[in-house]
């Protein structure tokens, strides 16, 4: 009988295994770390590219006159001078068309924010027919361009008189923000809680002692949100306050900035120095309530 030999059998010990898989392990890449660089690269770009025409304004409005018609453009300015806001300043009508502006925007913004909370409540607390179809007119009016309305709206304002006036800007500019702000300000109005207004009509208040009370303080984000939009388009709005008001001490900025533009040629320096400046009081009212802004921008879309 014939026995044969096996050969002895060899075990890797499990720690010379571990160690080889760890030393030809690839280190994995991180899918997230990767996207976030990609989406902060764009980030950086978009902001990058939405500054550029701000800066150039402002750097603009700090260049010599010599220098900005020069076609050896720099990235900054080789002096810096304020003669161009000194030259804007004391240009004509520079003091009329602030009055003019202030007393327009301010008036617009705040009727429609009164009016639009109002109409907001009521479309978000009590229900009557028509509501939904009243909500969707709201938005289709809001998508027809001003400027497609141009010619009813001056026939409207010949008729009434409104011509050449402060209040006939004025209501073009508080209707024409009044739909999208009920219809952001109704977001709000509807995430606030009922008994809220229950409990503050149980000791007393009314409908609308309640409302004034109780729900208006709580629509600030909101309120915030629209007062902005609306602020920005009465203030940069220049088609229709070029055609309805029609003296030049009446005109708003954005109409007097096209003084700079003659016969003789256009004072771009001045021109540059008073469009910084006009753009100052938006930039301050947005930094004043974009905290408020940034919360009235998501907390109305919770609900629908």
């Amino acid at each position: 009988m014939s026995t044969t030999a096996s050969a002895p059998k060899t075990e890797t010990p499990v720690n010379t295994v571990k160690s080889v898989s760890v030393k030809n392990a690839r280190p994995s890449k991180d899918p997230k770390k990767k996207s976030r660089i990609v989406y902060n690269t764009f980030g950086v770009l978009s902001f990058l590219i939405m500054a550029f025409p701000v800066y150039w304004l402002v750097v603009s409005s700090l260049r010599p006159n010599k220098e900005i018609r020069s076609y050896d453009q720099t990235l900054w300015p080789s002096s810096l001078t304020f003669d161009n806001f000194a030259r804007a300043i004391d240009y004509e009508n520079f003091g009329t068309a602030i009055k003019a502006s202030l007393i327009i925007s301010i008036t617009a913004v705040v009727g429609a924010m009164l009016l639009a909370t109002v109409a907001a409540y009521a479309i978000g607390r009590f229900r009557f027919h028509g509501r939904r179809v009243f909500m969707i007119v709201l938005i289709l009016v809001q998508l027809l361009p001003p400027t497609a309305m141009l010619i009813p709206i001056y026939l409207q304002l010949n008729d009434f008189g409104a011509l050449n006036e402060y209040w006939g800007i004025i209501i073009i500019y508080l209707v024409s923000t009044l739909p999208f702000a009920t219809w952001m300000i109704r977001g709000f109005v509807i995430n606030i809680p009922k008994e809220l207004e229950e409990s503050a009509m149980v000791d007393g208040c009314t409908q609308m002692g309640a409302f004034w009370r109780i729900i208006f303080p709580l629509l600030a984000p909101g309120l915030a949100a629209a007062s902005i939009y609306s602020l920005i388009n009465a203030w940069n709005e220049y088609m229709l306050a070029y055609i309805v008001l029609q003296d030049n001490d009446k005109y708003t900025l954005n109409v007097w900035l096209a003084n700079f533009t003659t016969a003789r040629g256009v004072d771009y320096g001045a021109l540059m120095a008073a469009s910084t400046m006009i753009a100052i009081p938006v930039v301050i009212f947005f930094m004043i309530i974009q905290k408020k802004m940034a919360a009235g921008l998501t907390s109305g879309a919770v609900k629908g």
